[in-house]
């Protein structure tokens, strides 16, 4: 990719920059109001977008009617838009007011896993997806049980990408880059504390092994079973999922993975990798419009197989 001139950069990082100073300057549900209006746009305005997002959910629900895909992916464009609205808002979240946006629903068994894990100082890969709102599980993450270090990769503007961190950050997480992170993960996790990593995109071949998700070979990460079982890690899969009674988020889980090695490295990291895959998936399953079906997911196919997203 060329590098960007730094005129191009400045006026991405001033249009980014003013969207975000709108949003952060509208009340709660006027910003989220504004957030869900922009996504409204963007499903009728982007239409590679929205065949995209209908070729996923053939794919993954290929016996629900039409109209009740095409209501998941407005509802799923609406989800974004929410998204939107209130990470603009972050600046005015304390710990004192956080529980308004989000509230914990954790089962007991889970909570007492996961506490019992950070007593003894065992290092957790906390794994979530781009279901819900993942900047907010960051942000809540950090205030609830204390930071955590979050894998992240560049982006092509370093002053978008300085903005973001920032946000990231202001409740004390630390941000890993992507680029040769093995090595500072690894030392995170031996030292006992917690890496969040989203792990439900498309991956490279060289990076991946194929796995079932919604029922067809997915390309994911490999990189989250070779960590947990070089540094003897859990695997903690948590998310924060929109609740429309409650007019707020709520973080939930799923089951905690104890990766055990059997031998056979390769096989051990292919099974873990699809026991978190399906764990996702179950997440994704309750609450399919707020998943990012506009995200290439089958994008990469096995040796002899065609592409799934072509002619788009």
């Amino acid at each position: 990719m060329a590098r960007k001139s730094n005129a191009q950069i400045w006026v991405e990082y001033s249009f980014a920059r003013s969207i975000w100073a709108v949003v952060g300057w509208l009340p709660g549900s006027a910003a989220i109001g504004f957030g869900r209006a922009v996504a409204w746009l963007g499903y009728h305005l982007f239409g590679k977008l929205r065949r995209v997002g209908h070729r996923s959910l053939r794919f993954a629900y290929p016996d629900k009617p039409e109209a009740e895909r095409e209501q998941i992916l407005k509802d799923s464009f609406a989800s974004l838009g929410r998204t939107l609205g209130v990470v603009g808002g972050f600046g005015r979240v304390t710990q004192a007011n956080i529980r308004d946006l989000i509230d914990l629903e954790l089962d007991p068994e889970f909570t007492e896993r996961f506490e019992k894990a950070r007593a003894e100082k065992r290092g957790m890969i906390v794994l979530t997806g781009h279901v819900g709102n993942w900047e907010l599980f960051a942000l809540a993450f950090s205030m609830f049980f204390g930071p955590a270090n979050l894998l992240s990769r560049k982006m092509d503007n370093p002053k978008i990408d300085a903005m973001v961190e920032r946000m990231r950050s202001s409740f004390g997480n630390r941000q890993i880059d992507k680029t040769n992170a093995a090595a500072p993960i690894l030392k995170a996790l031996r030292n006992g504390e917690c890496v969040g990593i989203l792990a439900d995109v498309n991956t490279h071949p060289k990076e991946g092994v194929f796995v079932p998700f919604f029922g067809v070979d997915a390309c994911t990460t490999a990189g989250v079973a070779m960590l947990a079982l070089r540094a003897n890690a859990l695997i903690v899969p948590m998310f924060a999922v929109w609740d429309k009674t409650a007019g707020r988020y709520k973080m939930i889980n799923e089951t905690i993975i104890d990766p055990q090695e059997t031998g056979d490295r390769k096989a051990d990291i292919l099974r873990i990798t699809a026991e978190f895959t399906t764990a996702i998936e179950r997440v994704v399953r309750k609450y399919p419009e707020q998943w990012i079906w506009i995200h290439r997911r089958w994008k990469t196919r096995p040796p002899g197989e065609t592409e799934l997203y072509d002619n788009i």
